[in-house]
């Protein structure tokens, strides 16, 4: 089973970037690789998902043009890039694996590995 750790979350003013990090534990070639969000409240948010073998992702509406996912195969990480951050992507970000399925890939409950979560704050 995959072993996830993300880091790169902090406080930034709206407006700002941040990127966020996943690093994977355990053989990825034939997983997918989730992003989800959680702000206080309320549940847990499909964010972006990235196919591992092919590298096709997808994405949330409410990030779309502004937020972007990638891989580093060397060093087993996929990434969020966030651009343009607001006050309304305040949460904790999670990264999540699940083999490679044909499942919707926003259900969170599809995931089987999950990491720890990483705070972003976003100021206004």
């Amino acid at each position: 089973q995959v072993q996830l750790v993300e880091s790169g979350g902090g406080l930034v003013q709206a407006g700002d970037s941040l990127r966020l990090s996943c690093v994977a534990s355990g053989r990825t070639r034939f997983y997918d690789i989730g992003w989800f969000r959680q702000a206080p409240g309320e549940e847990r948010k499909f964010v972006a998902v990235l196919r591992w073998a092919d590298g096709g992702t997808k994405y949330a509406d409410s990030v779309k043009g502004r937020f972007t996912v990638s891989r580093d195969n060397a060093k087993n990480t996929v990434y969020l890039q966030m651009n343009s951050l607001t006050p309304e992507d305040t949460a904790v970000y999670y990264c999540a694996a699940r083999v490679q399925s044909l499942v919707d890939y926003s259900l969170s409950r599809s995931y089987e590995s999950w990491g720890q979560g990483t705070q972003v704050t976003i100021s206004s």
